[in-house]
């Protein structure tokens, strides 16, 4: 394992001095701005791990969540579509769009070069095909996460807004951004919150014991600070 360098000894040393946690998820969210110290501007990564057996379908847990203030990322959509779509996929912002070309592009060279494909049901026969690229890399789309839908234009405009997609790992955790380190901590605190609410929601009726089993935050070069997951309305339970 490479040795961690002196910024991030120094944060893990304010993180000790504050307590060690677990924290608070406003604290907590302060506390991953100040231990931040690269000089670019660097993701806010949230980390749930969830009492969950994702290898029972129903123990997954899957959905999305429109964050109140967005990612702070620029997100590169794909809409596949016949022609009565695609314009309107393009007046909402789109960054591709079309069907045959970009099935074809996929296919032949192994195009990824997009964050999220969102498609028409009509469509999916055709798209159906590239599971096989596109499921290994989380960009099928899918209906249980809105991907697949006839309402393109709010679906694009969603997404570009800061609606993000999740979904439970093999071993039940659950990683996503929520942020940029220049997002105020409020802002952080508040996009974890929706996330959290979200994940509860979702909480399989097939679950048994604890739920959420840990939660922590951190930014790209970061070290992970612990959120009190009993302080998540529900979590504990």
């Amino acid at each position: 394992m490479a040795k961690k360098g002196k910024r991030y000894s120094n944060a893990r040393q304010l993180i000790a001095e504050a307590g060690g946690g677990p924290f608070a998820l406003d604290e907590a969210a302060e506390l991953v701005k100040q231990s931040s110290k690269a000089k670019f501007n660097e993701s806010v990564d949230i980390d749930v791990r969830l009492g969950v057996d994702p290898r029972h379908a129903d123990q997954m847990v899957r959905g999305t969540v429109a964050l109140p203030h967005g990612t702070g990322k620029e997100v590169r959509v794909l809409v596949m579509a016949n022609e009565a779509k695609q314009a309107e996929a393009k007046e909402a912002g789109a960054d591709f769009v079309g069907l045959d070309e970009f099935v074809q592009k996929i296919q032949g060279e192994g195009w990824t070069d997009f964050d999220i494909m969102i498609a028409t049901p009509d469509v999916m026969g055709q798209i159906g095909r590239l599971g096989r690229i596109l499921g290994p890399r989380g960009l099928m789309p899918n209906p249980k996460s809105g991907t697949v839908t006839m309402e393109v234009a709010e679906t694009v405009r969603q997404v570009k807004a800061g609606k993000i997609d999740f979904r439970v790992d093999k071993q039940g955790n659950l990683h996503t951004s929520i942020g940029r380190i220049s997002f105020s901590a409020e802002q952080i605190s508040e996009n974890a919150e929706a996330f959290l609410k979200e994940i509860l929601r979702l909480r399989p009726s097939s679950a048994k014991g604890t739920y959420v089993r840990s939660v922590t935050l951190s930014s790209t070069m970061g070290p992970a600070v612990p959120v009190d997951r009993t302080a998540v309305a529900g979590a504990a339970r």
